[in-house]
């Protein structure tokens, strides 16, 4: 149940930051949220290997 949710947070996170790169088309902010993505992304396949062991 908790990698149901985790992957659910982190599928909204991504579709507000990127209804938020649509409304707001500008490279900087888009560099911004890239790197945002990248490091809950991160979280999240740290969080999931945790949870297998």
């Amino acid at each position: 149940m908790n990698k149901v949710l985790a992957i659910l947070a982190f599928a909204v996170l991504v579709a507000f930051l990127a209804i938020l790169v649509i409304h707001v088309p500008r490279l900087d902010l888009a560099c911004v949220i890239g790197v945002t993505i990248l490091l809950a992304g991160w979280d999240l396949v740290l969080h999931l290997k945790q949870d297998r062991g």
